[in-house]
């Protein structure tokens, strides 16, 4: 079992910046890759960072580069997503996720992840 704690989150202009964090507890050699995935209203959840525990597996998808980084504390089994320039289109609940496995593709696939933080929201407004 993997317990996963979302904090941070918020309300933002567009342009601005938010960080969330992630921390895991449990059977992180097991489950040690995690991922952020987002939820848009009337949309599916898509992931968007990739990162592991103790490995340097890490991934991003397109429309987050340049603009998210992923940073992680092995000693806290935490990680951190830095978003900047954020858009209208970031709105949504961020979760965050934990699979095992290795660092391969797919890794965005929801369906590779047994565990889920129970999310938060992100609204970034015009």
């Amino acid at each position: 079992q993997v317990h996963l704690v979302e904090s941070g989150g918020g309300s933002v202009q567009a342009g601005g910046s938010l960080s969330l964090s992630c921390a895991a507890s449990g059977d992180i050699y097991t489950y040690k890759y995690l991922a952020w995935f987002r939820q848009a209203p009337g949309k599916e959840r898509e992931g968007i960072v990739s990162t592991a525990l103790g490995d340097t597996c890490r991934s991003y998808t397109g429309s987050v580069v340049g603009r998210f980084k992923i940073s992680k504390d092995d000693t806290k089994n935490t990680i951190t997503l830095q978003m900047n320039r954020l858009t209208p289109e970031d709105t949504g609940v961020y979760f965050c996720a934990a699979r095992s496995g290795d660092c391969t593709a797919p890794f965005f696939d929801a369906s590779r992840f047994s565990f889920w933080g129970q999310g938060t929201q992100v609204t970034v407004s015009v």
